[in-house]
C-alpha cells in the first residue's frame, strides 16, 4: 500500500496518474495546502520541504520498514524502479527519461507555475512579470513541440517524463497560450488525455487556477519565511 499525501496540483496529480498507470494500490490522503494543513507536524515528518506531494511506502521492495519520499521527481523515480515500469534500465534510454524528467522538475513547472502565480495569484498585476513568465512558458512549450516532431513521447516511450510534464500542460489557457500553435505538443497531450489512467486520475480535480485566492489563503500559500 502507498499512502498519497498529495494536493490537486500539477505536482501532487502526477504521482496519482504513475500510481492508476501503474495499477499499484494506494491511499490518497488530501494535504489542503490553503487551509495549511502542509505545515502538521505529521506531515513535515514525510515532506521537510513543507509541500506536496509525499508519499510512504509501506511495502518497500527490499522488505523493511517503511520509506517515505518527498519532491514528485524523486517519487516518480522511486516508483519506476520499484515497478520497473515506465522507466527503461538500458543506460541510454533510461538517460533520456531522467533528462526530460529534470527538464520538467528544473524549468516547465517552476516556470509555469510563476505564469499561473504572477497572471491569477499575484494581489497586484505587475506587467514584467507576466510578460516574463508567460514568455518563457511559451518558449518552452515550443522546446516541447519541437522534441515531439519526430516522436511519440518525450523520451521515446511513454514514461515519468510524460507523466511529469502533461498536469502543467494542462492549464495552458491560463498560462496564455495556444495548444493550435505547437501541433506535435498538441497530439501529444491529447493522446496522454485519453489514456484511461489520466482519465481516472483527474476525476473530480478542479481546475488549476479556478480562482484566485483569499488574502488569508495567500497568507497560507506565499507568506512564509524561514522563522514562518
Amino acid at each position: 500500500m502507498i499512502d498519497l499525501h498529495y494536493w490537486p496540483t500539477p505536482n501532487g496529480q502526477k504521482i496519482r496518474i504513475f500510481l492508476e498507470e501503474a495499477g499499484l494500490e494506494y491511499r490518497p490522503i488530501k494535504v489542503d495546502i490553503s487551509k495549511g494543513e502542509q505545515f502538521k507536524p505529521e506531515f513535515l515528518a514525510i515532506s521537510p520541504n513543507n509541500r506536496i506531494p509525499a508519499i510512504v511506502d509501506q511495502n518497500p521492495k527490499d522488505g523493511g520498514k517503511p520509506i517515505s519520499i518527498f519532491e514528485s521527481g524523486a517519487i516518480l523515480q522511486y516508483l519506476a524502479e520499484k515497478t520497473g515500469k515506465f522507466l527503461p534500465r538500458d543506460i541510454r534510454a533510461k538517460t533520456e527519461v531522467m533528462q526530460w524528467l529534470f527538464w520538467q522538475m528544473g524549468g516547465l513547472g517552476p516556470m509555469a507555475g510563476q505564469n499561473g502565480h504572477f497572471n491569477v495569484y499575484a494581489p497586484e498585476k505587475i506587467p514584467y512579470a507576466m510578460e516574463r513568465y508567460t514568455k518563457e512558458t511559451n518558449r518552452l512549450y515550443g522546446v516541447m513541440d519541437k522534441r515531439l516532431a519526430d516522436r511519440d513521447y518525450l523520451a521515446g516511450d511513454y514514461s515519468i517524463a510524460d507523466i511529469a510534464s502533461y498536469p502543467w500542460i494542462v492549464p495552458w489557457k491560463v498560462h496564455k497560450q495556444n495548444l493550435e500553435d505547437f501541433p506535435h505538443l498538441k497530439r501529444w497531450f491529447d493522446a496522454i488525455a485519453a489514456r484511461p489512467a489520466v482519465v481516472k486520475a483527474s476525476e473530480a480535480v478542479a481546475p488549476s487556477y479556478s480562482k484566485p485566492p483569499t488574502d488569508e489563503e495567500r497568507k497560507v500559500l506565499f507568506g512564509q519565511t524561514a522563522k514562518a
